[in-house]
């Protein structure tokens, strides 16, 4: 059973193509890398999983998946840390897709929270504002809210980028335990040995796919160099299916 098919899926803004004709399947319960060159289509594709951006062409099978069995945490996270409010009030937001906007939240709903806050390692935080603590403080709540939104597919774009070693080692050991319980993960990243430790799969992408299975066999040197190879030969200006083979 798979989690997530792609059918000849072509991603883009404006007619133009950033993911071009990719096909394949990220299994149930596999943690799976999606590493390239920077601009080679990584944060779209995420976008085009979680459903926030519409295909060009092809399309995505989610095998059933409804949008609150999807957990997606951007890259830029969007939280304005001048806003009035707590870390647990941004973690319970992970419970919108179950209980909707206006569900009242019970004793059993605050226990999940302050449950997934202690597995972060911010038992105790819940009262803290957002512009009281710091940034690796704030991706530790993000992931807390990933948690209590108990998803099937969770999608992580570069969610390690500028935290401390101690953070980042605390969420890995938390993304491990995800596929586990039959979670389906994939992650944009950009360190190769945190790719190797973490992920079973990965997807080589250069705005089409180089390789896509085991880690060791997609990241083998011949298939970094003709990832940025194709990278530096998209044009900008490209229509879809087209693409400047002249670099």
């Amino acid at each position: 059973m798979s989690a997530v098919r792609l059918h000849d899926l072509t991603l883009g803004y404006e007619r133009r193509p950033a993911v071009h004709h990719l096909d394949g399947t990220f299994g149930l319960g596999c943690a799976t890398a999606v590493v390239g060159p920077n601009g080679s289509g990584k944060s779209t594709l995420l976008k085009g999983l979680a459903g926030a951006l519409a295909p060009l062409s092809g399309r995505v099978d989610r095998s059933g998946l409804k949008a609150r069995d999807i957990a997606y945490l951007p890259q830029d996270h969007g939280v304005d840390r001048t806003f009035p409010m707590t870390l647990g009030e941004l973690v319970t937001l992970g419970l919108w897709g179950r209980r909707g906007l206006f569900g009242a939240i019970n004793a059993s709903d605050r226990h999940t929270v302050e449950h997934a806050m202690q597995a972060v390692g911010l038992g105790g935080f819940e009262d803290r504002a957002l512009d009281s603590v710091s940034g690796g403080q704030l991706q530790r709540a993000l992931f807390a809210r990933v948690l209590v939104q108990d998803a099937r597919l969770i999608l992580l774009d570069e969610p390690f980028t500028a935290l401390d070693a101690r953070t980042t080692t605390d969420l890995i050991a938390l993304v491990k335990r995800w596929p586990g319980e039959g979670r389906t993960v994939v992650m944009v990243l950009h360190d190769l040995d945190m790719v190797r430790e973490v992920c079973s799969d990965t997807l080589l992408l250069a705005r089409e796919k180089v390789a896509w299975g085991p880690t060791e066999a997609a990241l083998g040197g011949e298939n970094l160099l003709k990832a940025r190879r194709l990278s530096e030969a998209w044009s900008q200006e490209a229509a879809v299916c087209s693409r400047d083979h002249a670099a």
